[in-house]
């Protein structure tokens, strides 16, 4: 005959079992905001990074236009060679294309190691930014 209020044999040990639960599920949850974070700040960089790229890369003047005629033109190849320098040099993996005439578009991906996310499997993040920058010179608009 069973007593009210005591538990049977067969209960024993669930206790235990839910809190490795819990604590599974509260360790997964911590590590969704801190490497979520540290995912946001990743993505942000990656696009801080090819805007520079971007922006290293169209401020090639073709030397020997500029001194042959005195106009200031941007020299696509030598666009793309900056923008690909500048990645080499910050130490970025990135690809540089010229999308038009006068443009060009850096694409840059950056992957960092987890911090808390490794202990579920999950040992990096990747992150993609990519920035296009205008191939001119000079003062341009409406007011120019």
């Amino acid at each position: 005959m069973r007593l009210p209020g005591r538990r049977g044999a067969d209960d024993r040990g669930s206790i235990t079992l839910m809190l490795l639960v819990l604590f599974v599920a509260l360790i997964a949850l911590a590590g969704i905001v801190i490497d979520g974070g540290a995912k946001l700040n990743q993505a942000e960089n990656a696009n801080a990074i090819a805007q520079e790229a971007a922006r290293a890369g169209a401020g090639m003047v073709n030397q020997a236009n500029a001194y042959s005629t005195g106009t200031f033109t941007v020299d696509p190849a030598q666009a793309v060679t900056g923008a690909e320098h500048y990645l080499a040099h910050a130490g970025y993996q990135g690809t540089v294309s010229q999308p038009t005439a006068d443009s060009i578009r850096v694409t840059v991906t950056v992957t960092s190691p987890t911090r808390v996310l490794s202990i579920i499997g999950i040992g990096s993040m990747t992150s993609t930014g990519s920035a296009t920058a205008s191939l001119v010179t000079g003062v341009t608009g409406p007011g120019a």
